[in-house]
Formats: C-alpha cells, sequence, structure tokens
C-alpha cells in the first residue's frame, strides 16, 4: 500500500508511576467503598491518546507518537508510558 493512502493510529497511555499519589482513583476508591461495593477494586487511573497519522509508515507514526510522548504527553519522573501502533 502507497504510505501516503495510509491512516496509522497510535494509541498512546499515560498512566501513574507506583508510588505517586492518584488523587482521581483514591476517589474513586473511596465511593465505591461508599457505595458498598466490595469487594472494594483497586483502582488506578490513565489517559488515553488517540493519534492519526496520515501519509507515513508504521515506523514514522510511531516515531512521531514517541516524539509527542517526550516533549508534551507525559513526564518520565512519574508517568509510565505505552504506545501502541494500529496500521489500520
Amino acid at each position: 500500500m502507497d504510505p501516503t493512502q495510509r491512516t496509522v493510529r497510535i494509541e498512546v497511555r499515560v498512566s501513574l508511576k507506583p508510588g505517586v499519589m492518584d488523587a482521581e482513583a483514591e476517589s474513586v476508591e473511596k465511593a465505591l467503598g461508599l457505595l458498598a461495593i466490595s469487594p472494594t477494586p483497586v483502582v488506578q487511573t490513565a489517559r488515553i491518546y488517540d493519534l492519526e497519522f496520515s501519509g507515513v509508515t508504521v515506523e514514522e507514526a510511531r516515531r512521531l507518537a514517541q516524539e509527542a510522548v517526550d516533549r508534551l504527553l507525559a513526564n518520565p519522573v512519574v508517568h509510565r508510558v505505552s504506545v501502541r501502533a494500529d496500521p489500520g
């Protein structure tokens, strides 16, 4: 397939590293307990960014997504990141 016609979808998942306070998750856990949902699950939050690139190869889309992660979407001190490509 001609790369200029291809759309590549990249899913970037950004979550907090273990040991980093996740206030939103703590609030949800507390609310689940108040709702008598038992056993109360451990909750973790994450942000998912769906990036769609047109006219690039999968490798180029991954590189561009990683650049976005490094420069904008995540802080390596507190976040863990997974990047997954769906060539579509």
